[in-house]
């Protein structure tokens, strides 16, 4: 049965995209079986691995009950993926009645033991595409720019955790917050860290020892449609991302 883990925080470009590429083909690197889905009506993921956007369906048609799961998946040679669809966005018009929560849990349950893990790209927003992520999940990894407004954010992000621990699933937890385009030998970075540790200890959650130096590279990665992995293995942000799965898997998740 695969762990399902969600890359989520309302802000955008706080690198979940990147984070869910990343730790989706580190893993596989590793010889696990990874499924990764851009939840995310921008698809950025999708084109990230280079999957095919234009003709192949998208979890949006798996949603909809349109196509088996297990045609939407792409087998690519970093990770396999779902592509999104950015007729997403219109599904809380959609679905409106009772156990509109559980679209994705459903989807996801004939493909469950295929895998070792699935890791979900949420979108931007609290909105029904994330409750649905936080409800087909077992953990769920924060990444978080160290300034001060991102901070604002984590609160918010709890409340929506507790309630859907509350109302639809009840084993779900936050793995941790990870600091991404981190700079630790700046002034402001190291009190923003410190910061969020506070409110991490209140919520009882953690901030990952490991966090993602700001590059470049991984912006070129993107662009070429390849992983970190792949384009720049000996890369300081690669490297980074290597010490994030080794904690992971350390803490067992």
């Amino acid at each position: 049965m695969a762990r399902v883990i969600a890359v989520s925080n309302q802000k955008g470009g706080v690198g979940k995209t990147t984070t869910t590429c990343s730790v989706a083909a580190g893993l596989k690197k590793r010889g696990f079986r990874v499924l990764a889905i851009d939840l995310d009506p921008q698809g950025n993921l999708g084109f990230s691995v280079g999957a095919d956007t234009t003709i192949s369906a998208s979890i949006y048609d798996v949603l909809k009950g349109e196509v088996k799961i297990q045609y939407a998946i792409q087998r690519l040679k970093a990770m396999d993926v779902i592509i999104s669809s950015i007729l997403l966005s219109g599904i809380d018009l959609e679905y409106t009645s009772t156990g509109r929560e559980y679209l994705l849990r459903e989807a996801l349950a004939p493909v469950q033991d295929f895998y070792d893990y699935i890791l979900i790209d949420t979108p931007p927003a609290l909105g029904i595409l994330t409750i649905n992520a936080f409800t087909a999940s077992d953990y769920i990894i924060v990444p978080m720019l160290p300034d001060i407004f991102s901070l604002q954010g984590i609160a918010q992000l709890y409340e929506t955790v507790v309630r859907v621990q509350k109302y639809c699933n009840n084993t779900l937890s936050i793995a941790g917050i990870l600091l991404t385009k981190y700079n630790p030998k700046t002034h402001l970075g190291r009190e923003v860290r410190g910061t969020a540790e506070l409110i991490a200890e209140d919520l009882h959650i953690r901030v990952f020892d490991a966090f993602i130096r700001s590059s470049v590279v991984a912006g070129e990665a993107q662009s070429v449609q390849k992983s970190l992995f792949d384009y720049a293995p000996h890369a300081t942000v690669t490297r980074d991302y290597e010490k994030f799965i080794d904690e992971l898997l350390a803490k067992g998740v």
